[in-house]
C-alpha cells in the first residue's frame, strides 16, 4: 500500500450514501454512481489499478480476473459474507489478502427464511397473486388451504450463525428443530434449541417437513442438495433456500416439483441467477424471490462499516478483524 498518499480503493457497485460518502473521506475513492455490474474489462482494468477493490457477489474474481491485478492490489474487501465468488486459492498465491462481511447479516437472513417458509407452507404468494389480479371473488371453505407449520420438523442444512438463528426463530413457531452440519455444534446451543443432530443427511432429509439451505456455497456443497438426495424427501415437504443456488441441483428440484414429489419451494437465490428457470415461473407452489435475503437498510449500512474497517485496519499495517484465512479455502 502507498504510504505517501491515500489508498485507491475502487468500489464496484453502488453502496449506501452514507458509506460512500465515509471512503470518499478516509480514502482515494473511485464510486460507480451507475450501479451498473462491471463487465469483465472494466473489471480487468480495475484491479490494474486499484490498492484495495471493494467488490460485491456479483463481480466473479477467478484465477484469470487476478491475473489482471497490478503488484499495488493487496486487499479484496468484499462488500458481503459469501466469498465463493472469488478464488481464494488464487487471490492467496499472489499475496492478496480477502476479507468480507461476516455476522452483519445473520438476523436479517434468518428473518427472510422464516418468512419464506410461512409464505409457501400458507400459500402467501399465490393469494397474493389472486388477489392483484381480481380473480378473488370471496371467501371459501376449501379456498387456498395451505399447512400450519406448528409441531412441523424443520431440516437445517448448514448449523453456522444463520442457521442457528433460523432455529431461534423457527422455535418461537412452535416447531421442531433438527440439523445436519459437517460438525456437531456446541452443545450448549444444542440443549438450548432442543435440535436433533443427523450426522446422516439422507436420513434427516427423508424424515423432514421442512427443509431449509443455510450452508455456504463450497466445492462440498455444491449441488450437495442432487436428484437423489432430493427424491428422498416426503412428497407433503417444503424446500426453502437463502443460501447460494447452486446448493441445489435446479433442474432436478423443478422435475421433483412438476412431478409432485414435493409439495413446494421457496427460493430466494438461484443456481445461474439472474437467470431463472422459466417452469419455476409457471408454478403455483414456488415462492420466487430476487436474492433479498439481506436486503436490509440497516444490514448494508453495517456492512459498509466492516469494510471500512477491514481496509482501514489493512492500510495501518494490522490484521483486517475479518480476513478470511487460510485454513478456509
Amino acid at each position: 500500500m502507498p504510504t505517501a498518499q491515500k489508498p485507491l480503493v475502487i468500489v464496484t457497485r453502488k453502496l449506501p450514501d452514507a458509506v460512500e460518502t465515509r471512503m470518499m473521506e478516509l480514502f482515494r475513492t473511485e464510486l460507480n454512481d451507475s450501479d451498473r455490474q462491471m463487465d469483465r474489462e472494466e473489471l480487468f482494468e480495475a484491479m490494474g489499478r486499484a490498492d484495495a477493490l471493494v467488490p460485491t457477489v456479483t463481480d466473479r474474481i477467478d484465477a484469470e480476473c487476478l491475473e489482471a491485478a497490478g503488484p499495488q492490489l493487496k486487499l479484496l474487501a468484499s462488500f458481503g459474507a459469501g466469498v465463493d465468488h472469488i478464488d481464494l486459492a488464487a487471490a492467496h498465491e499472489r499475496g492478496i489478502a480477502v476479507t468480507n462481511t461476516p455476522g452483519v447479516l445473520t438476523g436479517d437472513t434468518a428473518d427472510m427464511t422464516m418468512a419464506l417458509i410461512l409464505s409457501v407452507s400458507r400459500r402467501l404468494a399465490e393469494g397474493e397473486r389472486l388477489v392483484r389480479t381480481g380473480g378473488w371473488v370471496g371467501w371459501a371453505p376449501t379456498a387456498l388451504l395451505g399447512h400450519r407449520i406448528y409441531g412441523k420438523r424443520l431440516g437445517i442444512v448448514g448449523m453456522g450463525r444463520i442457521g442457528a438463528a433460523v432455529a431461534r426463530r423457527a422455535r418461537g413457531f412452535g416447531i421442531s428443530i433438527h440439523y445436519h452440519n459437517r460438525r456437531r455444534t456446541d452443545p450448549d446451543i444444542e440443549a438450548e434449541l432442543e435440535a436433533t443432530y443427523w450426522e446422516s443427511l439422507d436420513q434427516m432429509l427423508a424424515r423432514m417437513d421442512i427443509v431449509s439451505i443455510n450452508c455456504p456455497r463450497t466445492p462440498a456443497t455444491y449441488h450437495l442438495l442432487s436428484r437423489r438426495r432430493l427424491a428422498l424427501m416426503k412428497p407433503h415437504a417444503y424446500i426453502v433456500n437463502t443460501s447460494r443456488g447452486e446448493v441445489i441441483d435446479e433442474p432436478a428440484l423443478v422435475d421433483a416439483l412438476l412431478a409432485g414429489k414435493l409439495a413446494g419451494a421457496a427460493l430466494d437465490v438461484f443456481e445461474r441467477e439472474p437467470a431463472i428457470d422459466p417452469k419455476l415461473r409457471d408454478l403455483d407452489n414456488v415462492v420466487l424471490l430476487p436474492h433479498m435475503g439481506s436486503a436490509t437498510l440497516e444490514g448494508r449500512l453495517e456492512m459498509g462499516e466492516r469494510v471500512i474497517v477491514n481496509i482501514k485496519a489493512f492500510v495501518d499495517g494490522h490484521q483486517p478483524p475479518d480476513r478470511v484465512l487460510e485454513q478456509f479455502f
